[in-house]
C-alpha cells in the first residue's frame, strides 16, 4: 500500500518546473504570505507610464515607463538577460488515498545570466523546493497505517543551465539549449527520489505585439542513487501570454509531466494574472493563479492555486 501510495504521487513531486516532488508549519508559510500580500497592497504603487504635462519633460518621464515595459516582456522570457529571484508559493488540494491531501510546495528559484561573449550567454536557472504535506503518502507504524501522517523539507534540486544568443535569431525567435541536472537534496526519501539525473533542455519563444508565446522542454534520465527506482521522464512547458500596457500580464500554461518508467501523464493547466510594481526602487512582479489537474496519476492532487513574488535586479 504504501508503495504504491509512494509512486502515484511521485510524477507530482518531478519538477512542474518541475513538478517536484505545512498544520502549524504550513500556518506559519502562509501567515508570511498572506502578511506580505496584505502590507504590500496598502503600500505598493503600480508601475505606470507618466504622462507629461510639458514637451521638455518628455524624454526625462517616458525613461522609467519604457524600462517598466520592459521589465515586463524579460519576466515572460525565461532566458532573458535579467537577474530575478522568484518565490513561487503552491497550494494543492484533493491528493491522497482518500482525497483530502494537501501540498505546500515553495520554489525558490533564481535566475543568473552570465555573458559568455558578445554574442552568447550562459542563463542558470535553479528551482530549490521546499514542501510540506499531509494525508498524502500514508506511512506505517508499529503494524499500524497512519493515512494522517505528513512529511516536510527540501525535495530534489533541479539546476537548467541554458546557452542562449546574445540577439533573437531569424524572425526575431529566441532560443536557448543545454544541460539540465536534478540532485538529491530532498531531506526526506518520500520527497524526493534518490537520485542523481542529467539530460538536456531547450527553450524556444517568440515576443511581438504583446504576446510571448514558447515551449521549454526537459529530460531526465537517472545514472547513480540510492532510490528504489530509476528515473526517466519528460517536462513539457507550453506557455502564452499577454502584456497590457499598465504591465498587467495574463498567462497560461500547463506544466506536463511523462513518467516512462510508470506511464503516466500528470497535466496541470495553469491561468494566472502577474502584476509589476515598484517598492522604491526596488521592482517586483506578484503573480496569482490557479491550476486544474486535466491529467494525474491515482491520488494526485485535483486543483491548486499559486502566488509567486519575484523580485529583479535589472542592470
Amino acid at each position: 500500500m504504501k508503495t504504491k501510495h509512494n509512486s502515484a504521487f511521485t510524477a507530482l513531486r518531478r519538477d512542474r518546473q518541475n513538478l517536484l516532488v505545512h498544520p502549524p508549519q504550513w500556518l506559519c508559510y502562509g501567515g508570511w504570505a498572506a502578511a506580505l500580500v496584505g502590507a504590500l497592497a496598502v503600500t505598493t504603487p503600480t508601475l505606470r507610464a507618466q504622462e507629461p504635462a510639458e514637451a521638455v519633460k518628455g524624454a526625462a518621464e517616458v525613461a522609467p515607463a519604457d524600462n517598466a515595459a520592459e521589465l515586463a516582456k524579460k519576466l515572460q522570457n525565461p532566458i532573458a538577460s535579467l537577474i530575478s529571484v522568484p518565490i513561487q508559493n503552491n497550494f494543492d488540494f484533493g491528493a491522497g488515498p482518500n482525497g483530502d491531501g494537501f501540498q505546500y510546495l515553495v520554489r525558490i528559484q533564481p535566475v543568473i545570466p552570465v555573458s559568455l561573449s558578445k554574442d552568447w550567454n550562459l542563463i542558470s536557472r535553479t528551482i530549490l523546493p521546499v514542501i510540506y504535506q499531509e494525508k498524502i503518502i500514508p506511512e506505517t507504524h508499529n503494524g499500524m497505517v497512519d493515512y494522517n501522517a505528513s512529511q516536510s523539507g527540501l525535495g530534489d534540486t533541479i539546476q537548467n543551465l541554458f546557452f542562449s544568443p546574445a540577439k533573437p535569431m531569424f524572425g526575431g525567435w529566441i532560443w536557448g539549449a543545454g544541460p539540465v541536472f536534478q540532485l538529491p537534496t530532498a531531506t526526506d526519501r518520500l520527497l524526493g527520489q534518490g537520485q542523481w539525473c542529467a539530460g538536456p533542455t531547450a527553450v524556444v519563444l517568440k515576443q511581438e505585439h504583446g504576446f510571448t508565446l514558447g515551449m521549454l522542454v526537459n529530460q531526465f534520465w537517472s545514472f547513480a542513487g540510492w532510490g528504489d527506482k530509476s528515473v526517466n521522464y519528460t517536462f513539457l512547458q507550453p506557455f502564452l501570454s499577454y502584456t497590457l500596457k499598465t504591465h498587467t500580464t495574463f498567462a497560461v500554461n500547463t506544466e506536463s509531466v511523462y513518467n516512462w518508467e510508470d506511464p503516466q501523464w500528470t497535466v496541470p493547466v495553469n491561468l494566472s494574472v502577474k502584476q509589476l510594481v515598484k517598492i522604491g526602487k526596488q521592482p517586483v512582479q506578484f503573480e496569482f493563479g490557479g491550476r486544474y489537474y486535466a491529467e494525474k496519476p491515482d491520488n494526485g492532487p485535483e486543483w491548486g492555486l499559486r502566488f509567486t513574488v519575484t523580485l529583479l535586479f535589472p542592470k
